[in-house]
């Protein structure tokens, strides 16, 4: 295995851990402070914020079964609400609009990946809430017509890091490899192996178009 195969690897688990250990040391605390109180209403309190705690673990964790795993319940094929409910568990903390324009039964894995690791970079970079639009749909009425996926964000303030609209917009080797850009260089990797395309565009200061299109199968 390559240096740069064993450090994307280091570099996605760095992010995996990152992103599961407020919702995982909220749940310690929480089965810390319970065992300590005596209070009927702090204990109310601690049950809450244990609930809170396993919902947000949960569905962190199926976000990145379906974005970085194989997500092997589901064949060659994924059903976009999968990804639309994976996608609102991890904004469900944030004040972000998602409207969700996608129509496709399935869409294959791969898109999919596309769809969820942009939309990951763009929750991110949506720090004060906004609007987040996703769509995605298969040209032409052949089943192994090319794939297109847009997502589009417009925000007051839209904090995407440098690096990441680096790897997006001129691909996966103009940027540093941290656990930040893990995603973006996944976008790139999936892509090249579906003999695709990523693409960014800043419209405006307060909009930006993250997409891809794949070569249909």
């Amino acid at each position: 295995m390559s240096d740069d195969r064993v450090d994307f690897a280091s570099m996605l688990a760095s992010r995996l851990c990152h992103d599961l250990l407020s919702p995982v040391g909220a749940f310690a605390n929480g089965l810390e402070l319970l065992a300590d109180e005596k209070d009927p209403e702090m204990r109310a309190r601690c049950f809450e914020l244990l609930e809170q705690s396993a919902r947000t673990s949960a569905a962190k964790l199926k976000f990145f079964r379906l974005a970085f795993g194989s997500a092997g319940g589901f064949g060659e094929a994924v059903p976009p609400d999968e990804a639309k409910a994976a996608i609102e568990g991890i904004m469900a903390e944030r004040p972000i609009t998602l409207n969700w324009m996608i129509g496709e039964e399935s869409l294959p894995k791969p898109a999919v990946k596309i769809i969820l690791n942009l939309a990951l970079i763009l929750v991110d970079a949506l720090v004060r809430g906004g609007r987040l639009d996703i769509g995605c749909e298969r040209q032409g009425a052949a089943p192994d017509g090319a794939i297109e996926i847009a997502l589009h964000v417009e925000a007051e303030r839209i904090f995407l890091d440098a690096d990441v609209e680096r790897i997006l917009a001129e691909g996966e080797t103009t940027g540093a490899m941290t656990s930040r850009t893990a995603p973006a260089i996944l976008v790139q990797a999936v892509a090249a192996q579906n003999a695709g395309t990523v693409m960014l565009a800043r419209e405006t200061p307060t909009s930006l178009l993250v997409g891809a299109v794949l070569k249909g199968r």
